[in-house]
């Protein structure tokens, strides 16, 4: 089941101010996968799954990330602290989404990472899907263990923003509420590998 179209109950949120540091200082938003920026594969992905409106954070040459990308449409927010980790760029996502009026009717939002490229559309709807109101609390999981994307009710975003820090982003949260969280196995659909070093870079198509 996917999530409501641009409008609708489920937003996304799109994380890709990192600045690739183990890359050589390759922002990771611009590293290229089959002809195109990861940016605008997460941004298709996120659409294809029916999440709307999405909101992308950018942090790491983020005027080349505007000029390079196909990010139409979407709200972006640029995050003048994103070396302080992903956790500023969680809470200035969170603080984009706003009142759910002023995200066309959002009251949850799936959170994605632009360096994640083997999840896709399929994985990402199957989350959304886990949409059960402003308090909703779910995330995909791989052989049992909890991963990317992660489903957040608008009742919960205030208290992620609070406790996200340095490079945890919603971790402390999620521990300290795992028993709340609806847990949807996407292992079949999706790999969830981290584009973080060079020898990652093998994931990805016409990378050079």
């Amino acid at each position: 089941m996917a999530a409501g179209r641009a409008g609708g109950p489920v937003a996304g949120l799109l994380l890709a101010a990192g600045g690739g540091r183990r890359l050589g200082g390759r922002p990771k938003a611009l590293l290229e996968h089959r002809g195109r920026p990861l940016v605008e594969h997460a941004v298709a992905a996120l659409r294809e799954a029916g999440c709307g409106p999405v909101h992308v954070v950018l942090g790491a040459a983020a005027g080349a990330v505007r000029e390079r990308a196909g990010l139409a449409g979407c709200v972006v927010v640029e995050n003048p602290d994103w070396e302080r980790g992903m956790g500023s760029s969680l809470r200035a996502g969170l603080a984009s989404l706003g009142s759910p009026a002023e995200t066309g009717g959002a009251d949850a939002v799936l959170v994605v990472l632009v360096d994640q490229p083997g999840i896709g559309a399929r994985a990402m709807a199957r989350v959304a899907g886990a949409y059960r109101g402003r308090g909703s609390l779910a995330a995909a999981s791989y052989g049992g263990r909890r991963g990317h994307p992660v489903l957040l009710g608008a009742d919960r975003w205030a208290e992620v923003a609070e406790g996200a820090e340095g490079d945890q982003g919603a971790r402390a949260y999620l521990r300290a509420h795992e028993a709340e969280i609806t847990l949807v196995p996407c292992g079949d659909v999706a790999e969830p590998y981290d584009i973080d070093t060079a020898a990652d870079l093998a994931h990805l198509e016409g990378a050079g």
